[in-house]
């Protein structure tokens, strides 16, 4: 014993003031970390910072004293590149990390080919739930397509204490909680599980892997991240009345470059040059080829269906269309929805069985929506169980649960229930471009769980349209506030 504590002394002795210093910076980080974190447990790390910068009776550094100078060359390599993959693993984890802008769901205010910088400090990083995963990629390796992560070890949601709770109005990056299940062929696509299996039925899906991929199920924090605005807190019900959003009866002003689709007649054609200058993506814009018979059907809506040359379908701003008319641009317009209510694709609105009258800007029926919120007890209707249904048996975890259509009777974790106590918070969520975001309209609630952070700036910005020497590069996006409207 004597022994050990003499080598320890020694060892001690030998080390340099400056690595004391570094020692003590990193170990007061690392307290201030467990600390945040909560679990005292990890402070048993502790030692082996100990060892690593004093002691040094691990061998990391065997590779120092090698007499090949090819292996010390090599290792000092990987010795870096282990070191700087470690903090970003840190630094993505719990303090931020960068995020591609993927659709147009929020344009105006984020743009297709926006790089952000998400800070997840604002509502309390998550405690990685599968932390044994690449740090430099999300679910997929680059090239090769595998999987990036292990599913086992997996941890239970934890959410370290942040700033704030999220706001409404706030941009949230979010995994896409319909993005449990996932075919591999289509998980980038707005066609997500469930809408193939209402389309094409599970066992095609299952019997077809050549045209679908495989069947995957994603941990929460491997699902796709999205990105949309909170209109709705839990707790809260909510409405949307003529495309006017109500929170518990009371009207929500529209976010300043909240766009709609609409039929616009013009006798002048709306090129590329055009586009461009008015910040509107090629592929968000269409031509309508309307025949005699179409076009008569149309003017109902939009008289000047007839006679213009051009019909285009494309989204709009209320500055925009100031802007095409000024321009001589805009011979007629309607909104989309009015000749459209339910939305394109027939695609379901939430809840099915219950929205059959709802439309994507007449929804929430006349009480409105309610949002779950932790602690908040809901009767087991048969209206209520279709609505949280998914809140139940997915994000909650009661998987042996349904309802008994015959006797009007919940079964929650297999036994008679009446109501519902709810585990989590809700968000609801939409895009500020209303009629091209697939958002909680179409499929349902946001669980706390799933919350990742909110964007800060802008780092970069590539418009898809261009290329890189012909204004492909946003310059004036570059650190631009990701979230104006708060």
């Amino acid at each position: 014993m004597n022994k050990i504590i003499m080598d320890i002394r020694r060892r001690l002795a030998a080390v340099k003031p400056t690595r004391w210093v570094r020692f003590g910076l990193v170990s007061a980080v690392f307290f201030l970390w467990v600390a945040w974190l909560g679990n005292w447990w990890v402070a048993l790390c502790w030692f082996l910072l100990v060892d690593i910068y004093l002691l040094g009776y691990i061998p990391f550094t065997w590779w120092k004293k090698s007499k090949s100078r090819a292996v010390r060359s090599v290792m000092g390599w990987v010795d870096a590149i282990v070191y700087a993959l470690i903090l970003v693993y840190f630094i993505f984890a719990f303090v931020g990390q960068n995020y591609q802008i993927p659709s147009s769901s929020l344009e105006k205010t984020l743009l297709t080919g926006d790089y952000l910088w998400v800070n997840k400090v604002i509502y309390g990083p998550r405690v990685p739930m599968t932390p044994v995963h690449f740090p430099l990629v999300h679910n997929k390796m680059p090239l090769i397509g595998t999987d990036s992560y292990l599913d086992k070890p997996s941890l239970e949601y934890h959410r370290l204490k942040g700033w704030r709770n999220v706001e409404t109005g706030d941009i949230v990056v979010f995994n896409f909680p319909a993005g449990d299940t996932v075919t591999t062929r289509y998980e980038e696509s707005p066609e997500y599980y469930e809408l193939l299996v209402e389309r094409y039925g599970r066992k095609y899906i299952a019997d077809h892997p050549e045209i679908f991929g495989e069947i995957k199920y994603r941990p929460v924090d491997r699902r796709q991240n999205f990105v949309k605005r909170a209109v709705g807190l839990p707790g809260q019900r909510l409405r949307i009345v003529s495309d006017t959003i109500y929170i518990d009866g009371k009207a929500q002003p529209l976010p300043e470059k909240v766009q709609f689709n609409y039929f616009v007649a013009s006798s002048r054609p709306f090129d590329a040059d055009l586009l461009h200058s008015m910040g509107i993506a090629e592929k968000d814009v269409a031509a309508v080829n309307y025949d005699a018979t179409g076009r008569q059907n149309l003017s109902f809506w939009l008289p000047q269906a007839v006679s213009s040359p051009y019909i285009y379908v494309l989204p709009l701003t209320g500055a925009m269309i100031d802007e095409l008319r000024a321009r001589g641009y805009i011979d007629g317009l309607v909104q989309v929805s009015r000749v459209f209510p339910t939305g394109t694709d027939a695609t379901s609105i939430f809840p099915a069985g219950v929205s059959d009258d709802w439309t994507l800007s007449d929804y929430g029926g006349p009480e409105g929506l309610l949002i779950p919120s932790k602690g908040m007890t809901v009767p087991l209707t048969r209206d209520n169980w279709l609505t949280y249904q998914r809140v139940i048996r997915n994000y909650e975890g009661h998987t042996d649960s349904w309802f008994d259509e015959a006797t009007g009777t919940a079964y929650v974790d297999g036994k008679p229930a009446r109501e519902y106590t709810f585990a989590m918070d809700y968000y609801f969520m939409m895009g500020d471009n209303r009629d091209m975001s697939q958002d909680s309209r179409f499929w349902g609630f946001v669980p706390e769980d799933h919350i990742v952070g909110s964007p800060m700036f802008v780092l970069i910005s590539f418009d898809r349209d261009r290329s890189i020497f012909n204004g492909g590069i946003r310059w004036n996006r570059i650190l631009r506030d990701a979230n104006p409207d708060k």
